[in-house]
């Protein structure tokens, strides 16, 4: 007889998200993941075809989930410096309601990323050329608008708030407190602004 699926395929890779979020992938045992996603190794197997392929599927779905659908909210916004700020705003109170210290899965993997596959390395560089773009698009509107000065570096720039938010990110991990996240972001701030 064909397996049929007894369970919520998206619920079962959110709770793998979580696992894989939490532990990394070599940390993370396949009794882990069954005992997180409420399935058996068989049903695992069937519908994922491996640990590797259920990785892969949960780091896209939560990059999905959270990059992809906060930019293109962000996008939306009329003030482009205020899309900025809005975007480390989110991510601070994401770390101050967060009591696990779970930071973000994308950038956690990231810092494993000469040992990941090709595949795990393209979600995570799409991903982070995704949000310099974007500080990119908002420098570059805010210079049109003159809410940033016309001789800022906007792709320099765009770097350098990438580089404060995965810097931020991996702080938030509970190496530091909220406050220091908050210096992190007015430094951020600064730089869009132009101001000392």
């Amino acid at each position: 007889m064909p397996w049929e699926k007894t369970f919520d395929i998206d619920e079962a890779i959110d709770r793998a998200t979580e696992i894989f979020g939490k532990k990394g992938y070599e940390a993370t045992s396949m009794s882990d993941l069954t005992s997180a996603m409420k399935i058996n190794k068989g049903s695992l197997y069937n519908a994922f075809g491996s640990k590797k392929e259920l990785f892969d599927r949960s780091l896209a779905r939560y990059d999905q989930k959270t990059r992809a659908a906060t930019l293109a909210r962000l996008r939306q916004l009329d003030d482009p410096v205020e899309a900025i700020q809005t975007f480390f705003d989110g991510l601070i109170d994401e770390a101050r309601n967060d009591p696990r210290n779970l930071g973000c899965f994308v950038v956690n993997t990231a810092q494993d990323l000469p040992n990941q596959p090709p595949e795990v390395m393209a979600i995570v560089q799409e991903s982070l050329s995704d949000v310099e773009l974007f500080f990119r698009e908002m420098i570059e509107r805010g210079q049109r608008t003159g809410q940033v000065p016309a001789s800022t570096d906007a792709p320099g720039t765009a770097q350098a708030l990438l580089s404060m938010l995965v810097g931020l990110r991996l702080l938030s991990r509970g190496a530091v407190g909220v406050p220091t996240l908050e210096s992190i972001r007015d430094g951020a701030m600064r730089l869009v602004r132009g101001t000392p």
